[in-house]
């Protein structure tokens, strides 16, 4: 068995656009299908060798399909991942409010979509993985991803202020805040918010809350496993901001399609390093 994990820092210039990269070589572990759970980031992927194989796309009408690569938008329903037992590749976290200078569209528009990066960035989405595919270390690797994503940030203009700012207060929160307190420190209507939120994101307020309240909670709740420690699943509600247990484990569900102990049980080797590519749609 091979489990092995190369954390990357994106180059100082794409600050703000990548959130974090992290490189994956897994091998020997049982075959099995792996959900990919909402969080607050777009995501990037590159394989190395083998496809990424989609089993269910958090939007159900799009059908099933294998990816070299595959960019996807925020969401809020699992997808699923079938893997043979190996997968090796790298994981890029984009931000929403950085999409328009990464990509040249806001996020709204990949709103639970996935799909290859060059059907966005045209031909800088396959030289993407040409590039990475090529490259003979992780170092060679990381660099060449960072020049092909360099070359492509452009001057396209920014997300409005006061959405910038709400998802600021959202994500900062932790998804505490209720709609209602942002839009009136924003100075929009709840209304007019949660239009010009969603095109920008592809959530409205009160999901992007609740993905960010979930994806600390599995952060956490990693993080926990990760160090050999028993969840403390009702104390693990109170810190994230649920109202108690039954409403973590609810919200569980519904993002995971499992309570948070069958998803530790079938995720296991997955969450051992958070930073891991946890269904390869949950970055770190």
């Amino acid at each position: 068995m091979r489990e092995e994990w190369f954390p990357h820092r994106p180059h100082p210039a794409l600050r703000g656009l990548v959130a974090a990269a992290v490189g994956y070589h897994q091998e020997g572990l049982p075959a099995g299908v792996h959900r990919g759970l909402p969080s607050p980031h777009l995501t990037l992927v590159v394989t190395l060798d083998e496809p990424l194989r989609m089993a269910a796309h958090p939007d159900p009408r799009q059908s099933p399909g294998d990816f070299d690569a595959l960019l996807g938008g925020l969401h809020t329903t699992p997808a699923l991942i079938s893997h043979p037992g190996r997968q090796a590749g790298v994981q890029l976290a984009l931000t929403p409010l950085g999409a328009r200078r990464l990509l040249g569209l806001p996020a709204g528009e990949l709103a639970a979509l996935d799909c290859p990066p060059a059907d966005v960035l045209g031909r800088a989405g396959a030289e993407l993985t040409d590039r990475f595919r090529a490259a003979r270390t992780w170092p060679e690797r990381f660099a060449a991803l960072d020049r092909v994503l360099l070359r492509g940030v452009r001057d396209a203009g920014a997300p409005p202020p006061e959405v910038a700012e709400a998802w600021r207060l959202t994500t900062a929160s932790g998804g505490r805040l209720r709609v209602a307190e942002i839009a009136a420190r924003v100075g929009w209507s709840e209304r007019h918010l949660g239009a010009r939120f969603r095109t920008e994101t592809g959530l409205s307020p009160k999901e992007a809350a609740r993905v960010v309240r979930f994806d600390r909670a599995r952060r956490a709740l990693a993080a926990r496993v990760g160090a050999d420690r028993c969840p403390n699943l009702a104390g693990l509600a109170v810190a994230a901001g649920f109202a108690d247990q039954a409403h973590l484990t609810r919200e569980w569900r519904a993002f995971s399609g499992l309570s948070p102990s069958r998803w530790l049980a079938a995720e296991v080797r997955f969450v051992q390093d958070s930073a891991g590519p946890v269904a390869a749609r949950s970055p770190a």
